[in-house]
């Protein structure tokens, strides 16, 4: 049975502390060196990370709770909220900085449910989406009891349409699509799906979280990006993760409305108690004021130069892993992914058990998330550095893979 530590009686030095911290890090994931997958979006930019530091040491203590005590961060949400609006063609008052991926889909579907009932008189109101969908949809619907319907993608990984349209019915609150998908990389259909929300009265949203930041630079580097953002008629949110391929640190994501009147749906103020007026535009109550800061403060350094550059960093090392992985005789790259988000499976018939693959990447100190198709991989510009180390090491990994020691023990994140 392991001894559990007890309440301290004395304090401890601060750099007695400081040295133990650091000295417990030698498991952890060098993320420097290209050699995690998802959990980190490296920019492998010394001045970034010189930046991020500042900003959080400036931004430590303060609570913005309430924006009126700290308006320098009411003004650089604003801004960060106007500059994405301006990038995904949005209405730059419709929207706010949340904690994440996560709390933008929260809010996405409790406006959804709170328009579906004011305004269609919906008491149990549901939402349709693809299983490819992130499961933050699910956590949302369980926790604001709300009906999730999923259904089948197309062999491309997209949402199938006709199954879509099959399941949109008179409860139908929100039709979901993903720009692009976490499990395969592919954006949905999007003005397809909608079309379908508005033909029934339902809100469309779609999660950019992975591809918000990446997607519009790629179409200017002349990638081929189908339709998803505030320009397709119907779409009525949008999440997009600052802390993803916008490259600052956790925790900050954008979420747009298409208009102020939905934003306002997700603001709660409450005065029923001896307190005085509660009011918050998110989930949270107390907000950490560091990730508003450096999400501000990494839009103005990177710029439209800096995003480019990045994006192109990012597809020339998809591209070199995507050849890499090809090569490697019963492996491929599942579908035809926009660069950076990839999962890697074995070749039908090929007795390449992935689950083992993994583990023996797990233990060269590569961090793949394991999805059940394969290994997922998703691409920053610190992975060109590792791509030969990486791709030798895959190859020797299915040259010699033994069976499994248990893939249940070591999930992947997908935040």
């Amino acid at each position: 049975m392991t001894d559990h530590p007890t309440f301290p009686a004395i304090g401890r030095p601060v750099d007695e502390l400081v040295a133990e911290i650091r000295g417990g890090r030698g498991d952890d994931a060098d993320w420097r060196a290209g050699r995690t997958f998802s959990l980190v979006y490296n920019a492998a930019d010394p001045e970034l990370e010189r930046l991020h530091e500042a900003v959080a040491h400036e931004y430590l203590h303060e609570n913005y709770l309430n924006p009126f005590a700290f308006p320098s961060l009411l003004r650089m949400e604003r801004e960060v909220v106007a500059m994405g609006a301006d990038l995904l063609h949005g209405d730059p008052r419709a929207g706010k900085l949340t904690s994440g991926g996560t709390e933008s889909i929260f809010l996405a579907v409790q406006v959804a449910r709170d328009h579906a009932r004011a305004e269609r008189g919906i008491a149990e109101p549901a939402i349709v989406l693809p299983e490819t969908a992130h499961p933050a949809f699910a956590k949302a619907c369980h926790y604001l009891d709300v009906t999730e319907v999923r259904v089948p993608v197309g062999p491309d990984g997209r949402a199938d349409l006709a199954a879509t349209a099959a399941a949109v019915d008179d409860r139908t609150a929100l039709v979901v699509g993903s720009a692009p998908c976490y499990p395969f990389g592919v954006v949905d259909p999007i003005p397809e799906l909608a079309t379908l929300a508005a033909e029934r009265g339902a809100l469309c949203h779609v999660d950019a979280c992975l591809g918000g930041w990446l997607l519009p630079f790629l179409e200017r580097l002349g990638e081929p990006v189908p339709p998803w953002d505030m320009r397709v008629e119907g779409v009525t949110s949008l999440s997009a993760d600052v802390h993803k391929y916008g490259w600052s640190f956790k925790g900050a994501s954008l979420l747009l409305h298409r208009d102020e009147d939905l934003l306002k749906r997700q603001y709660f103020l409450f005065d029923g108690w001896p307190g005085g007026l509660y009011g918050s535009a998110t989930t949270a109550g107390t907000r950490p004021a560091a990730p508003i800061a450096a999400a501000w403060a990494t839009v103005r350094y990177l710029g439209m130069e800096g995003y480019l550059r990045l994006a192109d960093q990012v597809r020339a090392a998809s591209a070199r892993f995507r050849a890499g992985i090809e090569a490697i005789d019963g492996l491929h790259v599942t579908g035809d992914p926009v660069p950076g988000i990839m999962e890697i499976a074995a070749d039908p018939g090929s007795g390449i058990d992935m689950g083992a693959v993994g583990d023996v990447m797990d233990d060269r100190g590569w961090h793949l998330d394991r999805q059940q198709g394969g290994l997922h991989a998703i691409i920053s510009p610190s992975h060109l550095a590792a791509a030969d180390a990486f791709l030798a090491d895959l190859a020797d990994a299915v040259a010699h893979h033994g069976p499994s020691r248990g893939v249940e023990a070591r999930y992947g994140g997908v935040g």
